[in-house]
Parts: structure tokens; sequence; C-alpha cells
């Protein structure tokens, strides 16, 4: 077995992969990808993409996918500390409309593989974060989906979010503990709810 570590989820299709870091005074090294490694635990995908951004505190990107041309990811912070979540929209899925979370952080080192078929989100909870993933497929225009980060059918129980008015659609009702808004680009405050507006 290789430098990754890799560990199944709940949910069927999503993975959590830790890295061995070789560390001392100097500082750390560690394989944040080796295609071989993964090959052992089955996990074949071929990444096409690698992307990288930053968010402030109490940004929440999501709940994204692509309809015709699904991506799986493979995610991972480099600064900072995010909740990361993947909602299953397989339909033949005996998960189907479930969500699973993990902590993401430049401490734990910690990846996530979200394969093709989930929405995707993250929320950030450190000052900034600085989020990079790797795609097995392009973006293509036109081509997006999304669902409500709230959606009561879906239930996420986002980490030091609290909610003025609990379920409305407005971003600006919520915020985390210590008072930072919750912030969501005006796009992703117009996505509906799994039952509304749900296409794959």
């Amino acid at each position: 077995m290789g430098q990754m570590k890799v560990e199944t989820c709940p949910i069927q299709g999503l993975y959590i992969l830790e890295p061995t870091v070789h560390g001392d005074s100097r500082g750390y090294f560690m394989e944040t990808y080796n295609q071989r490694d993964l090959q052992e635990y089955g996990l074949n995908m071929v990444f096409v993409q690698d992307n990288q951004s930053m968010s402030a505190k109490g940004v929440l990107r999501g709940l994204h996918y692509q309809k015709q041309y699904p991506q799986g990811k493979l995610v991972r912070v480099i600064r900072g500390r995010v909740f990361d979540v993947a909602v299953d929209l397989r339909r033949d899925s005996v998960t189907f409309g479930k969500w699973f979370g993990v902590e993401l952080s430049e401490e734990n080192h910690k990846q996530f593989y979200i394969s093709e078929g989930f929405a995707h989100g993250f929320l950030v909870l450190s000052d900034t974060a600085e989020f990079c993933y790797k795609v097995t497929d392009f973006w293509h225009p036109g081509d997006e989906g999304g669902l409500a980060w709230n959606d009561p059918e879906i239930g996420i129980q986002w980490p030091e979010v609290c909610g003025a008015y609990p379920g409305s659609a407005d971003a600006s009702n919520y915020h985390l503990q210590d008072g930072t808004p919750l912030c969501l680009s005006d796009k992703d405050q117009l996505w509906k709810g799994v039952r509304e507006g749900y296409i794959f």
C-alpha cells in the first residue's frame, strides 16, 4: 500500500483520503495525489482540470452539479478550514437525497473525493480559505444545476450556522455563531429544493 489512506463513507461513491505526512523541523512533505495508490482502492478516475478558489469566512458556495456532464471532484483545503458537503442525486441510489459532510483544513490535510452524480458545496469556517479541486470533466456552460443550501428535504446540518428566520431563502437571515454574516452568491440564493427544481 502507498502513501494515501482511503476511507469509504456512509454513502457509496464518497471517499475521504488522508495522505501520509512526513514532517521534521524544516517543515513537511506529502503526496496529494498518486494514481497507483487510488487504483488499489478501485478508484480509476481521470482528472482533466485543476481549480483553486479563495473565500472569506461565512461564504457558502453551492450546492452545484452538472446535469449532462457530471463531474467527479477531489477537493482539499490548503489554507483555512471549510465544511464540505456532497448530496446524492443518483435517482437509482438507495441514498438518493442524502448528504454527507466532512471538515477539510490545512491542519488535517484530508481530501474528499465526490463521484459523479452528487451536488457539492462548502462553507468557510476560518477567516479565509483556499480551496483546491481536481475534476473529471470540464465545465460546460449552460449545463450547471443547483440545489438550495438549506433545503429542508435534504436537511444539511451546517456547523456554526444560526438563522433569524430558519427556512428563509434569504441568506441575510443567517450568520455564524460569532456573528459573521452568511454570504452566498445571488445565483446560489435562487436554487430550489430537491422537490421543486432538481433536474438531472
